[in-house]
């Protein structure tokens, strides 16, 4: 009986773990992370990953001797550990300056189209769109290319796309002094046209407003610069 109950406890828990990567739902506002998170130095995770990618690959039945494939384990483990998956350490979080607004500029600021690709925590395959920002000055601005690395920053981690959008909204407003910010992001998930319901056409829209912009009037000015008004 017991036997039974750690079975059915099992099969309980990854059916639990199945249910929660296809609803795309999130843990929490912070990026799950280990206390011991940065305990290992980047040269030490890329050997570690490597050595467990290759054994991956080895399940899989590639065979690693071949001159194609034999680099693919350190390749990926460099390019989880110093690119695509940079945003965990938070050494790598932009540094922010900023500066008097003396252009007396104070109308909305949008930043759209920002080039945005993240990985879907639930299966690490990519989230790939575009996010859309912007603020209104309380007396100091930010160079517009720091908006871009700010989402950059935030997107490069495992990722749960209205985490994602929170985070770039609360980063602004500690940054930027302001509670009157919006973020919205229009991406495509990977996890629902490569698997699963295997939809190529559908994106995911989400939205994050403070401040002013939680007032429809500034809402849809915002909008209407987006030309997402209406849809």
């Amino acid at each position: 009986m017991k036997l039974n109950g750690t079975m059915s406890n099992t099969q309980d828990s990854k059916q639990y773990a199945e249910d929660m990567g296809d609803a795309h739902v999130g843990s929490s506002l912070e990026t799950p992370l280990r206390l011991d998170a940065f305990a290992l130095d980047n040269e030490l995770k890329i050997e570690l990953i490597e050595k467990h990618f290759r054994e991956i690959m080895n399940v899989l039945g590639l065979d690693l001797t071949d001159d194609s494939l034999k680099g693919t384990p350190h390749r990926v483990a460099k390019m989880y550990v110093e690119e695509i998956f940079s945003g965990l350490n938070p050494d790598n979080k932009p540094k922010i300056a900023l500066f008097e607004n003396k252009y007396q500029y104070n109308q909305m600021l949008v930043e759209r189209d920002i080039t945005l690709y993240s990985n879907c925590e639930h299966h690490f395959v990519p989230i790939v769109g575009k996010a859309h920002v912007a603020y209104i000055s309380n007396g100091h601005v930010i160079g517009l290319s720091k908006i871009n690395r700010i989402v950059e920053y935030f997107a490069k981690r495992p990722q749960v796309q209205e985490r994602l959008t929170k985070q770039i909204s609360a980063e602004l407003k500690r940054v930027l002094q302001t509670e009157d910010v919006a973020v919205v992001i229009d991406a495509h998930h990977m996890c629902v046209s490569m698997r699963g319901v295997e939809d190529h056409s559908s994106s995911t829209i989400t939205a994050d407003y403070s401040g002013k912009f939680l007032e429809e009037a500034t809402r849809t000015e915002f909008l209407k610069y987006l030309e997402l008004s209406g849809k």
